[in-house]
């Protein structure tokens, strides 16, 4: 069979310059026969592969009764129950063609951002191991608060993703790195958030101060929150490589030096810079509260013997002299603090490692006097088993006169 390129120069050579089939046969090496073929057919040639039977078309009817009962089995499981044995990446493209007949559809819309409207939330944990200190090394979460109008990103690294951990980070963000409130905040179900339909412990009093409110999202619509999976992914990808760091301190300074530059990139969906943009996104939100919502680790509780309280899976050293009294606690992102009646016990940094006795030696050396005077008994005064009779005299009433006569 002669190619498309041939045919074409036969024609030519015949019905253009007038060439003889036998010269045309002599010059291109092919036969008269070949070439009558060519001048007397007005389409190009084309490779047509007979239709032979298929072992696939056989075994379509069994692959569409699978798919109608199970239409999201795998395709290497379909293969299984059939006892395929042929090619699994052929199989595979065929059952892929078929599966839309009865795979249901999840259409995905374009969603427009209002200004001011709303900011996503997510947790990102980042692929790297972190020293802890005592050491410990693990990778805390982060959380990362995206603006869906301007995609300006705003993230900080917390020591947990507990409920009063989470509440610091959004506040933090929201006072210090974004400057307004937004009208809502986007969370997937986060358990320090929520679920089903109830909110965790302290969330609804955060939202009510804030004035916002929180919308969790249906399992299984990650389009909702697709502009802070692509914020996570962004700082996996531009923020991470090449980096190392001492601490988790040390990676929110990193982080916040780089987010500016971040936050300075074009994004070509809007036209224009997160930081162009997110002036008219605070102006469409709501301000900040005059007076700061109450979050972060708080709990009341009498100060042991020991004189230590545990915060979140540490143990901090309070001044012994509250032993046995009511002692507020409390912890941020930062501090852990202990209080009693407006005084404070005791103040210690953070510790973002776990199982830890965190210990002030001026404690342990108040709590060491305290128990030598414990120890220390002051000696018993010895009393007299004599008595003066003239008690006796005085207590019956009786006087003496001066010769010692009764009077």
């Amino acid at each position: 069979m002669i190619t498309v390129e041939d045919w074409a120069l036969i024609r030519r050579l015949h019905k253009s310059e007038g060439v003889s089939q036998r010269e045309i046969a002599r010059r291109l090496g092919v036969a008269r026969d070949t070439v009558a073929r060519a001048i007397a057919s007005d389409e190009p040639p084309k490779y047509e592969r007979p239709v032979r039977p298929s072992e696939l078309r056989e075994l379509e009817p069994r692959i569409r009764e699978l798919l109608a009962a199970h239409p999201r089995m795998p395709a290497t499981v379909v293969a299984e129950r059939l006892a395929w044995s042929g090619s699994i990446t052929w199989f595979r493209e065929n059952v892929a063609r078929l599966r839309p007949e009865y795979a249901p559809v999840d259409p995905a819309d374009r969603i427009a951002y209002a200004a001011g409207d709303q900011a996503q939330c997510d947790l990102w944990f980042p692929p790297v191991k972190i020293p802890l200190g005592a050491g410990q090394a693990g990778s805390p979460p982060v959380l990362v608060v995206v603006s869906s109008f301007s995609r300006f990103i705003t993230a900080v690294m917390l020591p947990s993703r507990t409920t009063p951990d989470l509440l610091l980070g959004m506040w933090s963000l929201i006072s210090g790195q974004l400057g307004a409130v937004p009208k809502r905040l986007i969370w997937d179900n986060e358990a320090g958030i929520g679920r089903r339909n109830a909110f965790a412990h302290g969330v609804a009093a955060f939202t009510g101060t804030l004035a916002t409110r929180i919308v969790q999202l249906k399992p299984f619509d990650p389009e909702s929150k697709g502009i802070v999976e692509r914020a996570n992914q962004y700082l996996e990808t531009s923020f991470l490589p090449g980096r190392s760091f001492r601490s988790p301190a040390d990676f929110n300074e990193q982080l916040a030096s780089w987010l500016p530059r971040a936050n300075g990139r074009a994004v070509r969906r809007l036209g224009g810079r997160p930081t162009e943009l997110v002036a008219a996104d605070r102006a469409a939100m709501l301000a900040l509260p005059p007076v700061a919502p109450l979050v972060g680790f708080a709990a009341r509780v009498r100060l042991p013997r020991d004189y230590y309280v545990r915060v979140h899976g540490n143990d901090y050293s309070v001044d012994p002299a509250g032993i046995g009294r009511m002692v507020e606690v409390r912890a941020d992102l930062d501090q852990v603090t202990v209080t009693l009646e407006d005084r404070l016990f005791a103040s210690h940094d953070r510790a973002w490692s776990t199982g830890q006795t965190i210990t002030d030696r001026a404690h342990v050396a108040a709590a060491a006097t305290l128990r030598t005077a414990f120890q220390t008994r002051a000696e018993p005064v010895e009393e007299s088993l004599e008595r003066n009779l003239a008690d006796y005299d005085t207590a019956f009433g009786v006087r003496f006169d001066l010769d010692g006569e009764v009077a």
